[in-house]
């Protein structure tokens, strides 16, 4: 059988950060326009507490995502050691294409992938570059299609991408703003013969009947902002609900159609949306094997990159494999579940073994 692997990460991380005590002079609004009765000392000190969150990064004013994406596929090519005219695909995961400071629309016309394919200097016309928008699980996704192609043998060599520009699509006025940060995050998928790891199995979902927006652009909760400005907007309450519930099930999914047990599973790499909800998203998970979760099983980077959406997953798998998070390690035969949920509401998991 033929096996899909990762064979090269990389990472860009913005240089610019911003710590949580940035935001003590912000003026937060309710979603009516009415002030808070809190201190933002208040407000603050509560969201660290539910989130995790004590800073993120933002990207320099004249970085684009598609920089960003640039910058992580150069360092996963060449971790692969491959040569970029081999790709067949280029696969690029984001929801809001280049936005500059102060736009009202994203631009990606060309494509974001077709910009990476540019900036990498390829010829070759039968690689393929397209965006796929699917909120955070965006990247995870991407890497699932890589692996389509390649058992379809219409690749051998893919190139993923997850990059994002949030910090320029948050309205100032709502206390979520201190969530979203940038990033990108980037691998390469290839054929194997070898088939004693890889990808092992996925699952993937997507909830609409009710849920399709939990996330979705809206306007500024100062109501005399202008109004042709949308900005990503959430129901945190419906979220938390819904992920701590159906991702649990999600990744039950993927891991009983790898034949994998669940006492050999040794990482899960989740989305680094928030940790409370993270936290009880993998102890309901292990509850349905009737089990306790093990500690360490679930490497954290939100405390420090805040979210990033689709590069939250790419950007703490390559940490991890480059020993950049304490206590978190990945060896040779080690079972792990890289897994999302976002915008949709989308929800996925793919079970890997290193």
């Amino acid at each position: 059988m033929i096996a899909s692997k990762i064979t090269g990460t990389g990472t860009f991380i913005p240089s610019i950060k911003k710590e949580n005590n940035a935001f003590i002079n912000t003026h937060f609004l309710n979603e009516d326009g009415s002030e808070f009765t809190a201190e933002n000392s208040t407000i603050i000190s509560k969201f660290k507490d539910i989130t995790g969150i004590a800073e993120r990064r933002y990207a320099k004013e004249a970085y684009q995502t598609s920089d960003l994406a640039f910058f992580a596929a150069e360092k996963a090519i060449k971790d692969a050691g491959i040569n970029a005219e081999e790709l067949d695909y280029i696969i690029v995961a984001h929801n809001f294409g280049d936005v500059k400071q102060g736009a009202i629309q994203g631009d990606t016309l060309p494509s974001l992938a077709t910009r990476v394919k540019y900036r990498l200097g390829i010829a070759n016309p039968n690689c393929v570059a397209y965006d796929l928008l699917f909120g955070c699980p965006g990247f995870v996704e991407g890497v699932i299609q890589a692996q389509a192609f390649i058992k379809a043998a219409m690749a051998n060599k893919c190139l993923v991408i997850g990059a994002e520009t949030l910090s320029r699509v948050v309205d100032k006025h709502d206390r979520d703003a201190m969530i979203y940060s940038d990033g990108a995050g980037a691998c390469i998928v290839e054929k194997s013969a070898d088939n004693d790891s890889g990808i092992l199995s996925h699952a993937t979902q997507t909830f609409a009947k009710e849920e399709a927006y939990f996330l979705n652009f809206g306007k500024s909760y100062n109501l005399s902002a202008e109004k042709d400005v949308r900005y990503i907007k959430m129901n945190g309450r419906k979220i938390y609900e819904f992920a701590i519930t159906n991702v649990p099930a999600a990744m039950k999914l993927a891991l009983d159609k790898s034949g994998v047990a669940i006492a050999d599973l040794k990482k899960i790499f989740i989305h680094q949306a928030n940790e409370k909800m993270d936290e009880a998203i993998i102890k309901r998970f292990y509850r349905l094997y009737k089990m306790k979760a093990p500690e360490g099983v679930m490497p954290m980077s939100i405390h420090k990159l805040g979210n990033s959406s689709v590069a939250t997953v790419p950007t703490l798998l390559d940490l991890v494999l480059k020993g950049k998070i304490e206590n978190q390690t990945i060896t040779k035969g080690d079972v792990a579940i890289l897994a999302s949920v976002g915008a949709g509401m989308n929800i996925n998991a793919i079970v890997y073994k290193f």
